[in-house]
């Protein structure tokens, strides 16, 4: 059994994002409203996915904007407490995203005991936060030294805000990525957070990674998660459950509940 059949199980899972208020530090942080209110904020929506069914959640910052690739030490110390707050109430798998920085990522994993983690971790990018040069080999080896090989790595091989300036295609790029790096899973991503990747991305991903968990990563919609879990092997869904659907607002309990609905019957007709 595969790392990611022990965590997701055999299906095609739906991970839904728990998006953190922004964190001390950050240009949108509420001093006023304190930590606590990102703990009560994550709280709901943890609630409101859970119940809607979801397979797993996973815990991000996407509101530290402007993003950094060496992510500030308090933004990493927050979540983990963030975490530590609402730990006893999670009943599903989690995972963990500190944009845009893979140590400061495994680092929360082993703190808080995610179950998978999802980064930008091969590659090099022309990007809003400047040239991107993640490194996975010290990734890995971070994983390992931590004593988590048990962490699955989700593998974004598409960025947000950003261009590949490694000029082989996307397909090309993913197989790579898969040789050298060894990822539990490779993730497909829109150009920003909330924009769809292209489904012929997904297919021609799939095409050449064909035993290789690959997921949608951004911008699954009610309207199109049918077509996506056709083709991949589940996905991430954060903007689409927001009220009105906006990626800055809290979960919708409605929406995540009917999109779990359409997403069951996608998977029950493959």
């Amino acid at each position: 059994m595969s790392l990611f059949q022990r965590v997701f199980g055999d299906g095609k899972p739906v991970i839904g994002m728990v998006h953190l208020g922004a964190l001390p530090g950050a240009p949108l942080y509420d001093e006023a409203a304190g930590v606590d209110a990102v703990v009560e904020a994550a709280r709901a929506d943890l609630h409101a996915l859970q119940d809607a069914g979801f397979d797993a959640v996973m815990f991000g910052n996407e509101n530290d904007r402007p993003y950094e690739l060496k992510v500030d030490v308090a933004s990493t110390a927050t979540m983990a407490f963030v975490i530590g707050r609402l730990r006893d109430e999670v009943r599903i798998p989690f995972g963990v995203n500190v944009l845009w920085d893979p140590q400061s990522t495994v680092a929360l994993a082993a703190a808080t005991g995610a179950a998978f983690v999802r980064e930008i971790f091969t590659g090099t990018y022309a990007s809003d936060m400047g040239v991107w040069a993640p490194d996975a080999g010290a990734a890995m080896r971070a994983r390992n030294r931590l004593g988590r090989r048990d962490l699955a790595m989700l593998y974004n091989v598409s960025a947000e805000f950003a261009d590949s300036l490694d000029r082989r295609t996307l397909p090309d790029r993913a197989r790579s990525a898969v040789f050298s790096s060894i990822p539990d899973a490779v993730l497909v991503s829109g150009h920003i957070t909330g924009e769809a990747a292209a489904l012929s991305d997904l297919e021609a991903v799939k095409a050449v990674l064909p035993t290789t968990p690959v997921l949608a990563n951004t911008g699954v919609k009610h309207e199109t998660v049918g077509d996506v879990l056709r083709v991949a092997d589940g996905c991430v869904v954060g903007s689409a459950l927001k009220v009105g659907g906006d990626t800055w607002k809290p979960v919708d309990r409605e929406r995540a509940a009917d999109f779990m609905a359409l997403a069951r019957a996608a998977r029950e007709g493959a």
